[in-house]
């Protein structure tokens, strides 16, 4: 469909004369291209990672059946993209009445304008050419929404300029879901939408018309309906309509990364980490996995809202926000390299405690310690990952007993690598660990800096050590035994 036409004269001798290219509705239409994409083994949403095996199929089997669609699920799911990236299964180009505000097909125009234009000017009619990206129209659901900025309204001043009655069809000012005719038409968090306006989407649904201010004009628009909704309020009572419930053909439930190699795929994809400055800032392997570790431990932290969920924003900010750290101490040190530190996770607690909703449990332990809580845990079972042989786990006891003999250890979160280094020399059998980590040379400074300190972190994490922020880390005391009359006795009160 390459040869362009300007009348619908040249147009009916291309291969969009044909009837059954010019007369093909929306849903046949993205049923075809997806058929040809599936036999072609294309991928048809790209940069949509995790759903191969369950949320796609389900999307493709609602688009070859040519039913509406609802995505149920969390915030930071992917919801609103996969819906954006539906335009893939269009067609590149579609011909369009010149002027038509609802994308009329030149061969059955539906709007009184067009059809006058076409019986008057016939294959002078002008045609225009409507790219795939302006055939999606997203509206996210308020209470504030009325049936004029969804379906129309009589415009009295367009009547007055015309010189026509109201009645005139000629007078309407059309709303998003006619001018999203022969495309895609998205709603977003579907509940929110009050009732009356619900109620004003069945005659599309079921019947493929609407009308406007109660005139009997009917408009049987081409249109594939999709929806987006939290399950929570999709399900309660008095948040949707039942009939709309029934009339929207396929309920998609949508979910977070199953795994944290899934998750760090996605983060690493939408994250900003090709900083535009001079200095090269580098997030260690085992960092974004921390990093992605605190977003799965937070969907399971009891202290947070689960019906709330924790959305994949929260790993992809805090990972910038690491970057940034890092970048900031190359600065005010001058370092032209600086790799990312436990350090800076900890500075990044900001960018987590905004991104979940504290049950009464977490309001009482307050956002930021639960964020510190979180952290220690993920650096905890990533440790346990990379530190699982027991050969290094006993090897690791030097480091352990470096702080029972009295070692301690206190690194600014500010400090340069060349700084660092020297201190967490001192440490026996420290740096003998970092190529676990990824770590190829020792003249890497920056890289052996940030793995040592995710070791002393990650012994912290098992209580192997202590760490607190005036003395840094040093030995966990070791509390003497009470005596055993101390336990049966009553404590002494003192007066003064």
């Amino acid at each position: 469909m390459t040869t362009k036409a300007s009348l619908l004269g040249e147009l009916r001798n291309t291969e969009w004369g044909q009837e059954k290219v010019s007369r093909r509705s929306i849903k046949q239409e993205m049923r075809e291209n997806l058929l040809r994409k599936l036999e072609s083994r294309k991928a048809v949403f790209n940069g949509i990672h995790g759903y191969e095996e369950t949320v796609v199929p389900q999307i493709f089997n609602a688009i070859l059946a040519r039913q509406n669609f609802i995505l149920l699920g969390l915030r930071g799911q992917a919801k609103s993209r996969i819906l954006r990236s539906l335009t893939e299964l269009l067609d590149p180009e579609i011909p369009v009445i010149a002027g038509c505000e609802i994308n009329d097909n030149p061969y059955r125009p539906i709007c009184k304008h067009c059809r006058e234009v076409v019986r008057s000017r016939g294959d002078e009619t002008p045609i225009a050419w409507l790219a795939r990206d302006l055939r999606f129209v997203e509206k996210l659901a308020t209470p504030d929404v009325t049936i004029a900025d969804i379906l129309g309204d009589v415009d009295p001043i367009k009547a007055a300029r015309g010189g026509r009655d109201l009645s005139d069809e000629l007078t309407i000012h059309y709303g998003l879901l006619p001018r999203a005719n022969r495309g895609v038409f998205a709603i977003n968090e579907l509940p929110d939408l009050a009732g009356k306006i619900q109620v004003g989407l069945f005659n599309i649904m079921q019947e493929g018309d609407i009308q406007i201010k109660g005139y009997p004009i009917r408009l049987p628009l081409d249109v594939l309906l999709v929806f987006t909704a939290n399950p929570e309020d999709y399900t309660a009572r008095g948040k949707i309509v039942t009939p709309l419930k029934d009339r929207i053909g396929a309920e998609i439930r949508t979910h977070y990364p199953a795994t944290v190699e899934e998750g760090m795929t996605i983060t690493a994809q939408e994250a900003w980490l090709a900083r535009d400055g001079s200095r090269r800032v580098e997030v260690p392997d085992y960092l974004r996995e921390v990093i992605e570790e605190v977003a799965f431990q937070a969907r399971e932290e009891k202290k947070i809202d689960r019906r709330s969920g924790v959305s994949q924003r929260l790993p992809i900010t805090v990972l910038e926000n690491v970057a940034s750290s890092a970048e900031q101490r190359a600065a005010r040190n001058a370092e032209e390299h600086s790799v990312a530190r436990v350090a800076d996770l900890y500075a990044a607690i900001p960018a987590m405690t905004g991104k979940f909703e504290l049950e009464y449990e977490g309001e009482m332990r307050g956002a930021d310690n639960l964020a510190r809580d979180l952290i220690r845990t993920a650096v905890g079972r990533v440790y346990s990952k990379r530190f699982s042989d027991q050969s290094v786990q006993a090897a690791m006891q030097k480091v352990v007993q470096w702080f029972e003999l009295g070692g301690e250890l206190k690194l600014p979160e500010s400090a340069p690598a060349a700084e660092a280094l020297p201190q967490l020399k001192k440490i026996q059998g420290l740096l003998d660990h970092v190529g676990k980590l990824g770590v190829a040379s020792q003249a890497e400074v920056a890289g052996v800096v940030a793995a040592a300190e995710f070791i002393l972190e990650g012994l912290w994490a098992h209580r192997r050590i202590s760490r607190n922020e005036e003395r840094g880390f040093h030995a966990e005391p070791r509390k003497a035994p009470e005596p055993r009359e101390a336990i049966s006795k009553p404590p002494r009160r003192q007066f003064n």
